[in-house]
């Protein structure tokens, strides 16, 4: 264990405020601190007590998260990237105080317009086209410029609707009947993202963030370095491992890398890993934690609040395609550690499975207790309330695992200043999706594609594939799903894809965009762990989560992969041949499979193991034979080398 700690890279010390805009927050005196620090607390506080007794008007609770997040939002993060972190402009406060009053008077008059829908005031309108403003400018800092400038064009378009050609124009509306549309009605800015947001999301957070404090994500690295640390490139596949452990408390692909990484990718460079492949296989693994149940990432609610299915079989549904991601990512560790003749650490130098899990093993109470709740059909609220509970008593089981108690607490407020960037994103996007109902462009353009692509699924994927990867490139992967599925979603089931199989398409590609180059927020924190070239460890991470390219197609082309309409023997022998074609697809990028592969064997090697994932029984054979054969080539090479010696 003492060679952990020397290797290990303090999380704090990183600077990831050129990579990540969420990580760039100003810097406070210790008064500043603590006065953001209680109202963090307290916006923390009436989350939980409108979660715990219900009573709470729908409007109140959203226009308060909402007013909350973005006046935050203003204090919290600078205006520019190179603005002072250390002092508080009085530009920002003013803005802060704005939102505070635009969020009030909707909060004080939420009955009032309730009555007068459709003949608002001046006073209304004004507030209303004040408060959009606000949004779009606090998303502007914490998220960045593409998801604004998208938001700001969906604006446009609904003013110069009239002046548009074809499939594009509608009548155009008024300045008035836009802002309130987005401000006041449930179709836009407070609209269904925001109410996961400020229900569903923020509790899970608050839970991850709980477990944090309670020791959890250490007892994972060290359960994982138990498990797999002396194997073949152990490190990597102990990042592998414990991503997907850490993963299912967390969704955040750029927290998961840093977090994980700090141990990690320090003990795969000191076994001989390049700087660009142990900081890929940390951000591949750790972006692979947004699909990876029970908790997945905060699109994966807005996908159970959307398609109007149980969270419980959502997250059933998403277990075989996150399992396969991990399996191939952790394919390709093997193979390349094999290629490089890499080894494991000593196991004296190890942690032993059993006295961990007996001496620490109980810190897992609050997440089988999760599990287990909503399997057995609990609400997503009173789950994440129980499982939050018992966060707060199970460090006390046992003496080794104590900590201070208001150690634990400190979850509150870091929480909170977590969903800032979730309920600005969630805000703005509620702008996009309120002006496509407004104006019916969503059915304009799925329209529109879908004469262009006709009846085939497959070009229909490939459409909203590209769609999801591009606006990855600068957004969120909530933002990325509200967006995607507002305008892909319907192509998709068009064509025919189930209606639960065409949004996890757009979630799982929005999540892919995190490791896809030029813009892959989670590699590039990787690199910067790592010091590597940031674009090679985005390519490097790319080619290791080739299963994520790969599995949406599966399950989008045949749902019976993931039990829609089918059942686990239904779904098996899909899962057998998809592995066996991801080592094919592994050996084929790495270069090796049980021995080096030439050109020739990798090309042989990587059709076989396509093949194997395209549905079919023709293919499946084929493809069977081909990575087959390459193994068999292999091996009688290495036999008849040994021979010779």
């Amino acid at each position: 264990m003492a060679l952990f700690k020397k290797k290990k890279v303090d999380p704090e010390e990183i600077d990831l405020t050129a990579i990540d805009r969420e990580s760039k927050f100003k810097i406070f005196d210790k008064t500043g601190d603590t006065i953001i620090t209680v109202i963090l607390t307290l916006w923390a506080l009436f989350q939980l007590y409108a979660s715990l007794f219900n009573r709470v008007p729908l409007q109140i609770l959203r226009y308060t998260h909402l007013g909350l997040a973005i006046s935050l939002a203003y204090i919290i993060y600078p205006a520019t990237k190179n603005a002072d972190r250390r002092r508080l402009p009085w530009y920002d406060i003013l803005l802060s105080l704005a939102f505070v009053c635009v969020a009030g008077y909707f909060i004080i008059n939420y009955k009032p317009l309730q009555f007068r829908a459709g003949a608002y005031t001046k006073l209304d309108t004004f507030m209303a086209g004040l408060g959009v403003a606000l949004v779009l400018l606090a998303c502007w800092r914490v998220v960045g410029p593409p998801i604004v400038i998208i938001a700001s064009c969906f604006i446009i378009y609904g003013f110069i609707g009239k002046y548009l050609p074809s499939f594009l124009q509608h009548r155009g509306f008024s300045f008035k009947r836009i802002v309130t549309h987005l401000f006041i009605t449930t179709e836009g800015i407070i609209g269904n993202p925001l109410g996961v947001c400020s229900t569903f999301i923020f509790l899970f957070i608050l839970f991850g963030a709980f477990l944090e404090k309670t020791g959890i994500g250490q007892f994972f690295i060290d359960l994982a370095n138990s498990l797999a640390g002396w194997a073949s490139g152990g490190p990597a596949k102990v990042a592998v491992l414990s991503s997907a452990l850490q993963g299912t408390v967390s969704g955040s692909s750029v927290s998961n890398t840093v977090s994980t990484g700090s141990f990690t990718i320090p003990m795969m460079k000191s076994l001989g890993y390049e700087p660009e492949f142990a900081g890929a296989v940390e951000a591949a693994a750790s972006t692979g934690g947004q699909i990876m149940p029970p908790v997945m990432g905060s699109a994966a609610f807005l996908i159970s609040e959307t398609v109007g299915v149980p969270y419980r079989t959502l997250m059933l549904v998403a277990v075989i395609p996150a399992s396969l991601y991990f399996v191939g990512i952790w394919i390709s560790v093997h193979l390349e550690a094999k290629r490089l003749g890499l080894r494991g650490m000593p196991r004296e130098e190890l942690p032993k499975a059993l006295p961990l899990l007996r001496d620490k093993g109980h810190l897992l109470l609050p997440l089988i207790a999760i599990i287990y709740l909503m399997l057995r059909g609990f609400t997503i609220s009173r789950a994440a309330l129980i499982g939050c509970a018992i966060c707060i008593v199970v460090p006390y089981l046992r003496k080794g695992t104590r900590v201070p108690f208001l150690k634990i607490f400190h979850a509150l407020p870091q929480a909170a200043r977590s969903v800032i960037s979730v309920a600005t994103a969630c805000s703005t996007a509620g702008i996009i999706i309120g002006m496509v109902t407004l104006t019916g462009l969503g059915q304009r353009i799925g329209a529109g594609i879908f004469n262009l692509v006709g009846q085939n699924t497959f070009l229909a994927l490939v459409c909203a594939m590209f769609t999801s990867l591009i606006l990855g490139m600068g957004v969120s992967t909530t933002s990325n799903y509200l967006i995607t599925s507002t305008i892909a979603a319907p192509i998709l089931i068009k064509a025919g894809v189930p209606i639960l199989a065409a949004h996890m398409f757009c979630f799982y590609f929005g999540i892919v965009a995190d490791i896809t180059p030029p813009v892959a927020l989670a590699a590039y924190a990787g690199s910067a762990i790592a010091k590597g070239d940031a674009f090679k460890t985005g390519v490097n991470a790319t080619k290791l989560a080739i299963a994520a390219f790969l599995v949406p197609y599966m399950f989008a082309m045949n749902p019976k992969m993931i039990m829609i309409g089918g059942t686990l023997l239904d779904a098996l022998p899909m899962i057998v041949t998809a592995i066996i074609g991801l080592i094919g697809i592994g050996g084929g990028f790495i270069g090796y499979l049980n021995g080096k592969l030439n050109s020739i064997l990798r090309l042989i090697s990587f059709a076989g193991g396509l093949l194997l994932v395209v549905p079919g029984t023709l293919t499946d054979i084929i493809g069977i034979v081909l990575v087959g054969a390459v193994i068999g080539i292999t091996w009688l090479t290495k036999k008849n080398a040994s021979t010779a010696r």
